[in-house]
């Protein structure tokens, strides 16, 4: 079992997990309607991606009221 032979400090053993932080989304615009998306992702707010609809939102979809 490997054993230390020396006190490692706060400072350094803070150094070592300098890289481990977790980085911000990097949002880009919507083509169609402006609002911030997750790139290559479908918008949220308006369904296109790539300059095209990929899904409808719900108010443009008629839900019968039996069926929902």
């Amino acid at each position: 079992m490997a054993v230390q032979q020396n006190k490692v400090s706060k400072s350094r053993r803070n150094k070592r997990r300098a890289h481990d932080g977790l980085e911000g989304a990097n949002p880009n615009e919507c083509s169609n309607c402006g609002e911030l998306k997750r790139p290559h992702h479908v918008c949220p707010s308006c369904g296109h991606y790539a300059e095209r609809e990929v899904v409808a939102t719900a108010d443009e979809v008629d839900l019968d009221d039996d069926a929902a």
